[in-house]
């Protein structure tokens, strides 16, 4: 087995944990319908991260170009998905019970959740700016000014505890990211 493998095995297990995660969380307002009150805006980030997951894991095969990890870049790429699993971890409580339903949830964890999205945001770009000025430049202008306004996106939601203002930066990232999957990945041909 190759570092690759090595190293790609661990993340996955940590993506699959998160994956696992949102799922049981999901499978848990199926088995007891009206037990607790869902919100619209809540299994949005919950949708919306399970395909970032699913993305990450997809675009970090790319790790196989590594010739020479380090110590440092194998820390960096599990911290990495560490971040993933803390945020969809966020998303569901081990215990809803002191709260009304999944709206007063959210809004009580949104700095947790917005601040988690904003240091992978960090890390993202640190990531994509390691891997050379050649591959940061290949993204183009709209990588790093999608990566700012989603952080300033992240902003508002951390900052304001509107319903209207969290609908609107959900509504807001999920279409960006939509628009990046059908012209990125070749979805709509």
């Amino acid at each position: 087995m190759g570092m690759f493998e090595y190293i790609v095995v661990l993340t996955g297990v940590v993506i699959g944990l998160a994956l696992t995660h949102l799922m049981q969380g999901v499978a848990r307002l199926i088995e007891r319908p009206g037990h607790v009150r869902i919100w619209w805006v809540h299994l949005g980030w919950v949708a919306y991260m399970f395909v970032n997951a699913v993305f990450w894991w997809w675009w970090e095969f790319r790790l196989r170009l590594i010739t020479a990890w380090s110590f440092q870049i194998y820390a960096f790429v599990l911290g990495y998905a560490f971040q993933i699993y803390l945020i969809c971890a966020v998303l569901f409580p081990s215990d809803i019970a002191p709260f009304e339903g999944f709206k007063d949830y959210f809004m009580a964890r949104r700095r947790w959740f917005f601040g988690m999205l904003i240091a992978w945001l960090a890390t993202d770009l640190f990531d994509t700016w390691a891997k050379g000025a050649a591959y940061f430049a290949s993204l183009g202008p709209e990588y790093p000014i999608a990566q700012a306004g989603f952080a300033l996106i992240c902003v508002v939601g951390l900052l304001s505890s509107r319903e209207r203002v969290q609908a609107a930066v959900l509504l807001l990232t999920v279409g960006y990211q939509l628009s990046r999957i059908v012209r990125f990945y070749d979805v709509v041909r």
